[in-house]
């Protein structure tokens, strides 16, 4: 069995990503948000500020520059992809809201969801693969995930279906099936499903993006070589 990891699994490690943090100085708050939110290229709604010293002043009005901490609400990557996102919702005028989860995640929701998902999320599949690719620098680094509508969810309860119902075929006709190509994400949830299967064995097998799973008898390993395919 491939050792896998499970969705939470990155989710942690993405708030373990630093956020980025500077020392500055600026006659006030709003000003010290706006130079943080263009160095960084995020918005400004996610900057927090804290007062290290308010300097001296004349009645509260005038005198020197305050002294501030100006860091980001959550990794710069993250916040980035969904600026990215919600950009791109705005051009194509799509009632979407943007937003970004605790746990990283970009989450789009609204009446126009389902034009975001596509077909089997091709659609949301692709807009994720564009944010990595722009904003994910380091291969080491977790990748971002979007979800619209709940459909991760969704798509997680049918592909743990598919797991079973294609594990029972192949232990009924003793024979490898090929599933079609999937994203890391749901080959992960392929594999977790049917770990506990002492049947049957799983292997990811291809290069991205048609990288897919095969499925085959545990004590039959010729019959990966000849897997049948099977659609969903």
């Amino acid at each position: 069995m491939n050792n896998v990891r499970n969705d939470n699994t990155e989710a942690v490690e993405a708030n373990k990503i630093e956020v980025e943090t500077i020392d500055l100085e600026a006659p006030n708050i709003d000003s010290a948000k706006a130079r943080a939110a263009a160095l960084w290229n995020v918005s400004e709604s996610d900057i927090e500020v804290t007062v290290l010293d308010e300097g001296k002043r004349f009645f509260g009005l005038i005198g020197g520059k305050m002294k501030l901490r100006v860091s980001t609400r959550l990794p710069v990557m993250f916040l980035q992809a969904k600026d990215f996102a919600g950009s791109i919702m705005k051009q194509s005028e799509l009632e979407l809201e943007t937003t970004l989860g605790e746990d990283c995640t970009v989450n789009l929701d609204g009446e126009d969801s389902a034009i975001v998902i596509g077909r089997h999320g091709e659609t949301l599949k692709a807009l994720e693969f564009l944010a990595n690719l722009i904003f994910r620098s380091d291969q080491a680094m977790p990748k971002i995930r979007f979800d619209c509508g709940g459909y991760r969810i969704r798509r997680e309860e049918s592909l743990i279906r598919l797991a079973e119902s294609v594990a029972r075929e192949v232990v009924h006709k003793r024979a490898a099936i090929s599933l079609e190509p999937m994203s890391s994400w749901e080959r992960r949830i392929i594999h977790l499903a049917l770990q506990g299967n002492s049947d049957i064995n799983t292997s990811s097998e291809g290069e991205e993006p048609m990288r897919k799973i095969v499925v085959y008898p545990r004590d039959n390993f010729e019959k990966r070589r000849h897997p049948r395919r099977r659609r969903f």
